[in-house]
């Protein structure tokens, strides 16, 4: 990246926790880490389906696992402008790498920093920055997924606790959890709100067991589950915001923020199919001529070269949006839809330029043709964001016009 500095430095309208200066540091940091010490390993990852522990201990030593995390709770307080600069590094490697401590800087951490109470903060924000407690976001069901509405598990009031039933599945990190951010149904759909709230579960709560890890076609190392609630008895205090109605908003903000960071992945990623394609074009050779040469393959790695920048350029612009509360949906949607599916794009012409070669295991792109394919899914899928973008706007053409 060769302007991430610069774009990083202008992180928010609000003062940032970390300066322009402290985070150009932090991105050398993580970048060198990432490409010394991560990428050479990528072939053990994926071989052992699991992230080494000395990776996992540098990473929390480096902050990793709360770099989103408010200082005041133990994080490093990183904007969303300077999230995504630190999301296109992640995306240069493993994907599995990054999943790792994701849910705790995302999905699963901002429901507890926007949404929780202090004294629910003060129990788990520091725990997960730390990297003590991984906590896994458990929204997805049968019937549930890109769309929280749909939501069957149930939480009933019993005295001071709360009964939770039913299942979820595809949960990422769950058969490492300590912490289940667990969204339930607690009555159906009416004026007051939707009837979706979200607890705070410990994964040793009575009731709550893990299925057996998923086997999944990419992002080897990135473990995913289904989490069963069988009379799951937990305390009111358990209750995020203490508000049976927070959340649907707390699904679909958290939602919202993390398409952007997915879509900073989904950048990093395309950036290393196209670095992986010109060293390959630049030597492989094709009846004694350097592949490179073909115009045809040039032609190729032009189209992957334009994505990338253009996905670069939307997304920064997206996180500005979103910080500066201009934009916290349809930016969003457009950044996630458009910059996932160029990365499915870029990684189809990086196997198309090697080859025979690309579709070999041990070859990077061959990994990163199976990685990239699950960025179009989690996060609310492709049609999903398209019906977010193009609904949103006809929506708001509609208002103007009243």
């Amino acid at each position: 990246m060769t302007d991430a500095h610069t774009a990083a430095g202008a992180a928010s309208v609000t003062d940032p926790e970390v300066g322009p200066e402290e985070f150009s540091g932090i991105l050398d940091l993580v970048r060198t880490f990432i490409r010394d010490r991560v990428v050479p390993r990528e072939d053990e990852i994926a071989e052992t389906d699991a992230i080494p522990a000395d990776l996992r201990d540098q990473a929390k030593e480096m902050g990793l696992f709360g770099y989103t995390v408010p200082q005041e709770w133990g994080g490093i307080g990183l904007t969303l402008p300077q999230d995504v600069e630190l999301a296109m590094e992640f995306g240069y490697t493993s994907l599995s790498f990054r999943s790792m401590f994701g849910t705790n800087n995302g999905i699963a951490g901002k429901v507890l920093v926007n949404y929780g109470t202090d004294e629910q903060k003060q129990e788990w924000l520091e725990r997960l920055a730390s990297g003590e407690v991984v906590a896994s976001f458990c929204l997805t069901e049968d019937g549930a997924g890109s769309n929280p509405a749909g939501l069957r598990t149930t939480a009933v009031r019993e005295d001071a606790n709360w009964l939770i039933n039913r299942h979820k599945r595809f949960i990422t990190n769950a058969p490492d959890a300590d912490l289940f951010i667990t969204f339930a149904r607690t009555r159906p759909k009416d004026a007051d709100g939707a009837g979706i709230a979200v607890f705070l579960v410990p994964a040793d709560t009575p009731g709550v067991s893990v299925g057996p890890k998923d086997v999944k076609t990419g992002q080897q190392g990135a473990p995913t589950a289904e989490v069963h609630f069988e009379n799951v008895r937990v305390p009111a205090s358990s209750l995020v915001g203490d508000d049976e109605d927070i959340g649907y908003r707390a699904a679909m903000s958290s939602l919202a923020r993390g398409r952007i960071h997915i879509a900073a992945l989904a950048v990093g990623t395309a950036q290393r199919a196209l670095d992986e394609s010109v060293a390959y074009a630049a030597t492989a050779t094709q009846g004694g001529q350097v592949i490179g040469d073909f115009q045809l393959v040039q032609a190729m790695i032009a189209d992957q070269q334009t994505g990338v920048l253009a996905g670069r350029a939307l997304v920064r612009d997206a996180a500005q949006k979103y910080e500066s509360g201009e934009d916290t949906r349809i930016a969003p949607s457009a950044a996630k839809l458009y910059c996932t599916e160029m990365a499915g794009d870029v990684a189809d012409k990086a196997v198309q330029i090697h080859g025979g070669t690309g579709y070999m295991r041990g070859v990077a792109v061959e990994r990163i043709y199976r990685d990239v394919r699950l960025l179009r899914l989690y996060e609310g899928t492709s049609e999903i964001q398209r019906l977010i973008v193009g609904g949103g706007l006809v929506r708001a053409a509609k208002k103007r016009g009243r």
